[in-house]
C-alpha cells in the first residue's frame, strides 16, 4: 500500500505500531511490575477492592483499544496484519514460560475482538469498543491464565481491569463522536 499523507492514514500507522509494541511490553510488565510479584507467577495489581489481576492486564486493555482504532483508521486487513505481526513479535520477546500462552491468548482474543467490533463499529462506535473489549478480554484472560499459570484464579481481576480500560476509551470515543456530529451539524 503506498504511503499517504492524509491524517487518518498517519494516525492509523501510529495505531499499527503502538498496537504491535503493546505485546512485548505486556509480557515484560506481567512478570516485572506490580504491587506483589508471586514466585514463578505473575506480578499483581489491584483492580477493585479485594480483587487483583496480573499487571499485564492494563497493557492488554490498551492493545484491545488500539486494535479497534487501527481498524477504524486503516481497515480490517491492516488489523489482521498487526495481529499476526504482534503474535510473532510476542514469541521473540516473551519469557519462555509465556510464549505459547501469550501468542495463543493474543491471537484468539484479538480475533474475537475484531469479529465483535467489526459489525458494531459504524452504528454504535462507543459500544463497539466496550463490548468487543469485554469479549476480547474474556477470551484473552481464559487462554493466557490457563496456559501461562495453569489456573484461571485471576480471571475476574483480568476481565475487570480490561473492562475499566475499555469503558474509559468508550466514553472518550462517544464524547468525540458527539462533538464531531455537532460540528458537522453546525457547519451545515
Amino acid at each position: 500500500m503506498p504511503l499517504r499523507a492524509d491524517k487518518n492514514y498517519q494516525v492509523g500507522l501510529l495505531y499499527f505500531v503502538l498496537f504491535i509494541l503493546t505485546i512485548p511490553a505486556m509480557n515484560w510488565v506481567v512478570m516485572n511490575v506490580g504491587t506483589v510479584c508471586t514466585p514463578d507467577g505473575p506480578c499483581l495489581i489491584p483492580v477493585w477492592p479485594g480483587i487483583e489481576a496480573p499487571s499485564g492486564v492494563l497493557m492488554a486493555g490498551i492493545a484491545l483499544v488500539l486494535r479497534d482504532g487501527l481498524q477504524s483508521k486503516l481497515g480490517v486487513k491492516w488489523s489482521l496484519y498487526a495481529i499476526l505481526i504482534g503474535a510473532a513479535l510476542s514469541a521473540f520477546f516473551s519469557e519462555p514460560s509465556l510464549v505459547i500462552a501469550s501468542v495463543m491468548a493474543f491471537f484468539f482474543s484479538e480475533l474475537a475482538d475484531l469479529i465483535v467490533y467489526t459489525p458494531m463499529r459504524k452504528r454504535w462506535p462507543a459500544w463497539a469498543v466496550m463490548v468487543s473489549g469485554l469479549i476480547g478480554s474474556i477470551v484473552d484472560s481464559a487462554i493466557f491464565l490457563s496456559l501461562a499459570f495453569g489456573s484461571v484464579q485471576f480471571i475476574a481481576g483480568q476481565v475487570l481491569g480490561k473492562f475499566w480500560m475499555s469503558l474509559i476509551v468508550a466514553i472518550l470515543i462517544g464524547y468525540m463522536h458527539r462533538k464531531h456530529a455537532e460540528s458537522l451539524k453546525a457547519s451545515s
